[in-house]
């Protein structure tokens, strides 16, 4: 069954997604737009400028890959510095606080139904599942 997301339908990628235009479609820092599916995972673009919060997802594994700009994962033992082009997977339940200084637009990669705060407590940061164009 597809999942919603504010009442939107989102569907597995029926067709290619350049990355650059879809971002290119918002300004919103730490406002990921989901652009498709893939079985239970949702497939996101974003953006981000400044330090979001420390949290982790228990239950989940966070890709991050970068499309443009510089984004650091902080964690507690070290910083990953992710370029254009990199990407890094933080392990489910290990505790995380992305920063870009510059900004950065990414490409996100979650379960559905994942909180991008994670298991901080809910807040302004704490965004809605959201199709692109929405």
């Amino acid at each position: 069954m597809p999942a919603t997301a504010g009442g939107a339908r989102m569907v597995c990628v029926e067709d290619k997604v350049n990355l650059t235009e879809a971002l290119a479609s918002f300004d919103e820092v730490f406002e990921p737009r989901v652009v498709g599916t893939m079985n239970d995972l949702k497939l996101m673009v974003a953006k981000t400028k400044g330090e979001f919060i420390w949290h982790s997802h228990p239950d989940t594994d966070d890709l991050f890959y970068v499309v443009k700009g510089e984004l650091t994962i902080q964690m507690r033992d070290r910083d990953v510095v992710l370029g254009p082009g990199d990407l890094f997977v933080v392990p489910r339940g290990i505790e995380h606080c992305p920063r870009s200084d510059e900004g950065a637009e990414i490409l996100l990669v979650e379960t559905q139904g994942t909180l991008n705060t994670g298991d901080a407590p809910a807040g302004e940061l704490t965004a809605p599942e959201r199709p692109l164009g929405a």
